[in-house]
């Protein structure tokens, strides 16, 4: 038994359409590998994060592309590309308003305690984070592998062709809107994570202040700032499972935000 090509179609010209529709796939899936949570760690090699890109592309290829026309001619394509990266950067940046959030928030933590003064490069974004930042970072990185962050990730870019298919482009209010609320949430969410550790601070401090005025003589710098330390980490180690559930409640938020912002 043969199995033909159907007539009228020719190999090189299907070969070519796969091809094409591969190339805008992957404009719209890198762009996850560069900002969103966990996929774009330093720690993931660049060639690591390509592959994964590219096969992940190739997976969703005859999705975006079914019953969807498929440009040939170089301007079209190049404008198409362009649309595609451009979704592919709003979905992937608003997932990075996490890691900016969480960021944001143990700088203020870390600043209020101390752990500023001795900051150190952060194996998992990248950038200069002290200790009660990399605690934290480390953390959600687990929450995000353990509890299916990823898989989510990756389903709600999928879904975005439902909503966008290939070649669509959302407007640009809608986009604008997405980014500004973007914004906003990051001191929002920032403060929700390291409010404990904040708050027990606050009332140390002000427990000190007290103390230096009941006993002057005692030199409160040197005792007060090991025991902020020991009662942050306590803090800390007390309200991860807080942050677990608080972690995983904002991905699914911003998921579901991202994705209705899209079907407009």
């Amino acid at each position: 038994m043969t199995i033909g090509i159907p007539a009228g179609v020719e190999l090189p010209e299907l070969a070519g359409t796969q091809i094409v529709a591969f190339v805008l796939v992957l404009g719209r899936v890198a762009p996850l590998f560069a900002l969103a949570p966990v996929l774009s760690s330093p720690l993931l090699p660049s060639r690591a994060k390509f592959l994964a890109a590219a096969g992940l592309a190739l997976a969703l290829t005859p999705i975006a592309s079914h019953g969807q026309p498929v440009p040939t001619d170089p301007i079209g394509f190049a404008l198409t590309l362009a649309r595609e990266i451009g979704i592919g950067l709003a979905f992937a940046l608003a997932l990075g308003i996490i890691n900016a959030a969480i960021q944001a928030g143990t700088s203020l933590a870390d600043t209020t305690v101390g752990f500023s003064f001795g900051a150190l490069i952060d194996p998992v974004s990248g950038v200069q984070n002290a200790v009660i930042g990399q605690v934290y970072m480390l953390f959600t990185t687990m929450i995000f592998l353990l509890s299916g962050g990823v898989r989510l990730m990756i389903m709600g870019l999928a879904r975005t062709y439902d909503l966008v298919p290939l070649g669509g482009m959302p407007s640009t209010t809608t986009l604008a809107a997405l980014a500004i609320h973007g914004l906003e949430q990051v001191p929002v969410v920032g403060f929700e994570l390291v409010a404990p550790v904040l708050l027990a601070i606050l009332v140390a401090d002000a427990a000190f202040g007290l103390l230096a005025r009941t006993v002057p003589q005692m030199n409160i710098l040197v005792v007060g700032l090991p025991l902020k330390v020991l009662l942050s980490f306590a803090v800390v180690a007390v309200s991860l499972p807080v942050v677990n559930t608080a972690v995983r409640a904002d991905l699914t938020t911003t998921l579901s935000q991202t994705l209705n912002a899209l079907s407009h």
